[in-house]
């Protein structure tokens, strides 16, 4: 499942723009390619990232894998019931699986995510 309202990285994390910060989040795709999963580790309120950089790991019983920032900014906000629940991930990636909220430093980077279309080329379907 791809939601049109969303963008999309190559790396599997998709951007719900919303005024002047982005809510981030790992795809269906990638939530299924991993597994159920058991722990998440989210970055601190107040770190800044880089485009690209690595935000939080993600472990499921089979892996662990890197979540990256897909744009530069500040974490104003993480989801706090991950921590206690972290298989939320699996049964709603797109809604309260969400992992952390960015304070957009630079809009263009916004422009060089993928729409729908593109992430569902990157994908396969």
């Amino acid at each position: 499942m791809v939601l049109q309202e969303l963008l999309y990285t190559k790396t599997h994390e998709w951007v719900k723009v919303e005024d002047g910060t982005v809510r981030v989040g790992i795809t269906d795709y990638a939530q299924k390619k991993l597994g159920d999963v058991v722990f998440v580790e989210l970055p601190e309120v107040g770190r800044m990232l880089r485009k690209g950089e690595v935000a939080v790991t993600v472990e499921s019983v089979k892996a662990a894998e890197s979540v990256y920032a897909p744009v530069s900014g500040e974490v104003v906000e993480i989801n706090e019931e991950l921590v206690s629940s972290p298989g939320v991930i699996n049964q709603d990636p797109y809604g309260k699986g969400w992992l952390f909220a960015i304070k957009v430093e630079d809009d263009k980077e916004l422009s060089e995510l993928l729409d729908a279309e593109g992430y569902k080329k990157l994908i396969g379907e």
